[in-house]
């Protein structure tokens, strides 16, 4: 287990190394900065004055020696200043980072609460009507965007029944967490409601469940102790994928319901070209996707002693 943590650690260092090169050298080629933002907000700003707040941003010195003082300051936890605000990045993340996370843990298990069922029914109940109405949920929550199915959500619950809030954080309660949750977990409900499906149906077929099945055992075991541990192996696989990419795929979930996550974050520091506040969103984002499959890999290892003895 220790050589899977060193080896997934030395992944990790480098596939943020290598993110973060990219996204600093997009960020440097494409047109554009935030001194010209700037400018093409307040029209009325001085040439001068913008030429000198490039020159204390650093954004006339050569890219290379501004990406290797970045990835030194990564190493000493230092993520800079907000070109925006000043202020530091690390700080602005800080209480966005829990209102992301918050999110994505709620969202997932509404997707594991419903979908696990879902798909388990269906393949019980191969190609008779609860399977077919099943994948007709499964299809369209794949389906139709994330922020269609927000929307109807706010006009039903918020607009026509007054139940929940639109949009905000609050006081952090979960009446304002209920509709972003539903709108970002449908798609993974849905996803795993087909994987739990299939899984369920291979595993059904394999043949020592055939044996199992000849020798006596009652369904109630043969789920328990074969069926169910076999088949949650790939389902194990889904809810790490689809977790690890909700930090990043709530993008405009978060936008939508005015939710203070690094999503909205990552939103509105891309359309200033505020790069510090891009580049740590991105950091988090990778980080989290990598910490989370991690973990999913840890998990294998413990269920199943055929990967641990390898």
């Amino acid at each position: 287990m220790a050589l899977v943590l060193l080896r997934r650690l030395l992944q990790a260092v480098v596939t943020v190394a290598v993110v973060i090169t990219l996204v600093f050298l997009i960020f440097s080629v494409i047109p554009g900065d935030y001194v010209s933002s700037l400018m093409a907000e307040k029209r009325s700003l001085d040439p001068a004055v913008a030429e000198r707040i490039a020159a204390e941003l650093h954004l006339n010195d050569p890219v290379p020696l501004r990406l290797g003082q970045y990835l030194v300051g990564i190493l000493h936890g230092d993520l800079g200043l907000s070109f925006a605000t000043q202020q530091p990045v690390t700080e602005m993340l800080g209480g966005r980072i829990w209102a992301s996370f918050k999110l994505a843990c709620a969202a997932m298990a509404c997707a594991i609460v419903t979908g696990l069922p879902l798909g388990y029914i269906a393949a019980a109940r191969q190609n008779r009507w609860i399977d077919g109405l099943a994948m007709v949920f499964a299809v369209s929550g794949l389906s139709v965007p994330g922020f269609w199915f927000g929307l109807l959500l706010m006009y039903v619950f918020s607009l026509q029944l007054g139940w929940l809030p639109t949009f905000g954080y609050g006081q952090g309660g979960i009446e304002h967490l209920i509709l972003p949750a539903l709108t970002l977990g449908i798609a993974p409900m849905a996803l795993l409601a087909r994987t739990t499906r299939a899984a369920v149906l291979e595993t059904k077929t394999a043949d020592f469940i055939r044996t199992a099945r000849s020798k006596g055992m009652s369904e109630g075991r043969l789920v328990r102790k074969h069926l169910a541990r076999n088949a949650f192996m790939l389902i194990l696989t889904m809810i790490g994928l689809q977790f690890g990419s909700m930090m990043g795929g709530s993008v405009v979930i978060e936008s939508l319901f005015a939710w203070p996550g690094v999503g909205s974050l990552l939103i509105q520091s891309v359309g200033l070209r505020d790069i510090p506040v891009v580049q740590g969103c991105i950091l988090v984002i990778v980080l989290f996707f990598l910490i989370v499959n991690t973990l999913v890999d840890v998990a294998y290892l413990l269920i199943d002693p055929r990967i641990r003895y390898k």
